[in-house]
């Protein structure tokens, strides 16, 4: 089904600490739920499931600093940092004990927020973000990550680096608005900037490691069987430490919000409806193969 941009999803600009930060939200219902943009892409990244997601709650989208097209901060970009950030965005949105979905850099972001900031969220979905340490990563994002001459990305053509990664869909089929709408958001020195994020992996996760079985938040990972930037491992890697926990392993593989989008929303609005209370109080279980 055709959809343009502005249909389902209608951003606009927030001050938040200081930065100008696209968000765009939903109508008032249910629980508050914070959902964090994956990268290299926008909020946009949510529109194959939002019309379903906001069936069920108050949904607030943000492009993080840095990413998408919100102002960056130098200082927040690493998942520690960032993880405090979101701390001022349910703040600034008066958003009540929220669900968390935060899939990509989102992960790192989310799980941060959850053990600095202990009994503030409600849970957290995430997955295909880098978590494992040592590292566990591939492809493009394992160079990006690893690569000891940062410089030579700063002349790369941030276009062409952000359609190389979205040409690893499977399934899903960009709509061109939003296609333009990823590429501009790192257009410029964007892309090399928010780089510097994924490049904190070697310092910030050996850190998130240890704080990991200290967090109590219910946490739902989804990942994708065949994710060539994330391999599976990371989600099993913290599913076999955060006390409250399930995974699910989707058929797709690194966007699974959108080329799996069917099974993506099913779990997540699962896990809203009583999946992560029941996680929450110790019965920690595991799934693969849905989608």
């Amino acid at each position: 089904m055709s959809q343009s941009l502005n249909e389902s999803i209608q951003p606009r600009f927030r001050t938040v600490d200081g930065l100008s930060i696209r968000f765009a939200e939903s109508e008032d219902r249910g629980e508050d739920v914070l959902l964090l943009n994956p990268w290299p892409e926008s909020l946009f990244a949510f529109r194959p499931t939002w019309s379903r997601l906001a069936e069920h709650h108050h949904l607030v989208a943000i492009d993080l600093p840095g990413f998408g097209h919100s102002e960056r901060r130098d200082a927040l970009m690493s998942p520690r940092a960032m993880g405090e950030f979101l701390l001022h965005v349910a703040e600034a949105f008066d958003l009540d004990h929220p669900h968390v979905v935060g899939p990509d850099v989102g992960t790192g972001t989310a799980l941060f927020a959850a053990a600095l900031h202990p009994g503030k969220w409600r849970s957290l979905v995430v997955g295909s973000g880098g978590a494992a340490f040592p590292l566990q990563l591939s492809g493009m994002l394992k160079e990006l990550v690893e690569s000891t001459d940062v410089e030579q990305y700063r002349s790369a053509d941030p276009r062409a680096a952000v359609a190389a990664a979205l040409a690893t869909l499977e399934r899903y089929v960009i709509p061109d608005d939003i296609t333009e709408d990823y590429l501009s958001a790192y257009d410029g020195d964007r892309f090399f900037e928010s780089m510097s994020y994924v490049r904190t992996y070697p310092t910030d996760l050996p850190a998130l490691g240890e704080l990991l079985p200290e967090i109590r938040t219910p946490v739902q990972h989804i990942a994708g069987s065949r994710d060539g930037f994330v391999p599976p491992v990371n989600s099993e890697y913290l599913h076999a430490r955060l006390p409250h926990s399930k995974l699910d392993i989707v058929d797709a593989g690194h966007f699974t919000w959108e080329d799996a989008a069917d099974a993506y929303a099913a779990i997540v609005t699962a896990w809203w409806d009583g999946g992560y209370a029941a996680t929450g109080s110790g019965a920690v279980g595991a799934g693969r193969g849905r989608g």
